[in-house]
C-alpha cells in the first residue's frame, strides 16, 4: 500500500510555462507525515517552483516538530526542526548542479528525501526539554527537574567544600 507523500508535486504544468512563471505551494497542519525513520508532526510551510531556462528552481521553507529525548533527563519532547533551501532540477545534464537532480520525464518531483535530510541536519546534537533542565542525579538516576534528591541533603566532605562553594557561586 503507498503511503501518503504531501512531497510529491507534480509540477510538469510549470516546466510548460515561460520563463519567470512560480507557482506557490503551501503546505498547512499536516499532523502527521513519516519520511523513512524520521517522524514530522504540525507540518507547516511553503515550497515555490519558479520556472528557469536551466530548470525548474526549488525554494522551500518548512518547519514541523519531531519526537526526540531531552538529553539531559531523558523525557520525551517535540523537537522543533526547519528546513529552508534551494534546489535545481535541471532540464539537461549541462545545467546539473552539484546535488545532481534532473527534471523526471513524469513532470513529478519527490521533495521527501531532501525535506528529509534537511530536516535531521536542522536537529540539535544535544536536544534540550528547556535550556534550564537539571537533568538527572549521577548516584540514583532521579530527576533534579522534580526537586532535590536524598543525595544531595547529605554533607559535603569538608575536603571538597571549596570547590563546592565555586561551584554554587558559578550556577548564581
Amino acid at each position: 500500500m503507498a503511503r501518503f507523500n504531501p512531497f510529491r508535486l507534480n509540477v510538469g504544468f510549470i516546466a510548460a510555462e515561460d520563463i519567470g512563471y512560480e507557482r506557490t505551494f503551501e503546505f498547512r497542519d499536516l499532523a502527521f507525515v513519516r519520511l523513512d525513520d524520521l517522524e514530522l508532526h504540525e507540518v507547516q510551510g511553503e515550497v515555490t517552483v519558479a520556472r528557469m531556462p536551466q530548470g525548474l528552481l526549488f525554494r522551500v521553507r518548512l518547519r514541523a516538530e519531531t519526537p526526540a529525548t531531552c538529553s539531559r533527563c531523558l523525557k520525551p519532547i517535540q523537537q522543533p526542526v526547519q528546513a529552508v533551501f534551494e534546489e535545481l532540477y535541471a532540464f539537461s545534464e549541462k545545467h546539473v548542479t552539484e546535488s545532481g537532480l534532473r527534471y523526471p520525464p513524469t513532470g513529478v518531483v519527490d521533495l521527501a528525501p531532501l525535506v528529509r535530510e534537511y530536516m535531521i541536519l536542522s536537529i540539535p546534537i544535544r536536544t534540550l526539554c528547556s535550556p534550564d533542565c537539571k537533568g538527572l542525579c549521577p548516584v540514583c538516576g532521579a530527576d533534579l527537574n522534580q526537586g532535590p534528591c536524598e543525595h544531595q541533603a547529605r554533607p559535603i566532605d569538608p575536603r571538597w567544600a571549596v570547590l563546592q562553594s565555586l561551584l554554587e557561586q558559578s550556577e548564581e
